[in-house]
């Protein structure tokens, strides 16, 4: 029919409503959420992953699905989230995934475990390799629907009160260490401590830890680690890349319409690649800051990553002869990360490694 004879026949209210988009937004019911983040609000990298999510699901379904945000400790402890998410008391979380390895240390594998994938490499593995599909499965038992949602990108290796000149440093130090990492430096000698983020300053400038880790330069200028430890250690060779997941109550996942649990997935990429891109801009700033305020920055010493390299892969062989959900996931993992590695060193890592040195 042409457009002359619609309007003859249905008249202007027929045209109009003819030529509407269909009202998707409008017809759905109005959602509350609430997620339980385990950052503080200060670090808003971390923590405004959660918001930038919240804010273009809000965007997305005009204001019908509302997502409040709550900072670790107010709705429950930081390392509670799971608990919460899994018993239906809050419908969401943003939270690592590694905090959790003591429920099973699969859950490491969500974040970053040492000497795994970067956070390119992660993010390829999770949405073109298995990765998503496997923890979803791993998940199901946890009443939880996972979704990708930000990337700190590599991490450095954290602040220490004395210098780390080989592994017989590590002899006796009490070291604040992301969850799994820990395993692996107390084969290593060291005594690994879990504390979350709100809490950190205060245990390393009262002696009760010699060193910590965080993030990187953004987020430990914030939380003042400078002013307490001198030697600022790098690479975090057991964070290549971690990744921070949106953790989704099966049940509250299951009740969104089709259109809203399109909206979530969107939303949770978008503030994926959107926190990565806020770590790369604001750490070399922030790195120049505490270099020039003082901070000493040190590699770690050859002798100090082989030994952590082997330390980490006996532990992986130690999983995989007895942690059947560990193997399954893991053996796909270090299949992508072969591949990954071979080809990353010929482009991305030649590339970076000659521009770095040209210091343009």
């Amino acid at each position: 029919m042409d457009r002359r004879s619609l309007i003859k026949n249905a008249g202007i209210a027929g045209v109009l409503a003819a030529s509407a988009a269909p009202a998707i937004v409008g017809a759905q019911p109005a959602v509350r959420w609430r997620v339980a983040s385990s950052f503080p609000r200060s670090l808003d990298t971390i923590y405004g992953g959660a918001e930038v999510f919240a804010k273009m699901v809000s965007d997305a379904t005009g204001g019908r699905f509302q997502i409040s945000v709550h900072p670790g400790g107010e709705l429950m402890p930081p390392f509670g989230v799971v608990d919460g998410v899994q018993a239906g008391t809050v419908e969401a979380a943003h939270t690592c995934p590694y905090y959790f390895f003591g429920k099973d240390d699969t859950f490491a594998i969500g974040t970053a475990i040492p000497f795994g994938l970067n956070s390119r490499q992660l993010t390829a593995w999770y949405y073109d390799g298995n990765g998503l599909k496997l923890f979803r499965e791993f998940y199901d038992a946890y009443n939880i629907v996972n979704f990708p949602c930000g990337n700190s990108g590599a991490q450095m290796g954290g602040w220490f009160r004395k210098e780390i000149k080989s592994p017989a440093d590590l002899q006796g130090l009490k070291f604040r260490v992301g969850g799994f990492a820990g395993k692996v430096l107390s084969k290593l000698g060291a005594v690994p401590q879990l504390i979350p983020g709100g809490e950190i300053y205060q245990a390393l400038e009262r002696g009760t830890i010699d060193a910590v880790e965080w993030v990187g330069p953004y987020d430990d200028e914030k939380l003042g680690f400078q002013r307490v430890a001198p030697f600022y250690y790098y690479p975090g060779w057991w964070e290549g890349g971690a990744q921070i997941d949106l953790y989704v109550n099966k049940a509250a996942y299951n009740a969104l319409t089709p259109e809203y649990k399109a909206i979530v997935a969107a939303a949770a990429s978008h503030a994926h690649v959107n926190m990565q891109a806020m770590y790369d801009v604001r750490n070399p700033q922030a790195l120049k800051r505490l270099v020039a305020g003082g901070t000493k920055l040190e590699a770690f010493p050859r002798s100090v990553m082989d030994a952590a390299f082997r330390a980490s892969m006996e532990l992986y062989t130690e999983l995989n002869d007895t942690n059947p959900r560990w193997k399954k996931i893991y053996e796909d993992y270090a299949a992508y990360r072969r591949d990954a590695n071979l080809w990353f060193r010929f482009t991305e890592a030649r590339f970076d490694s000659y521009m770095q040195a040209a210091r343009l």
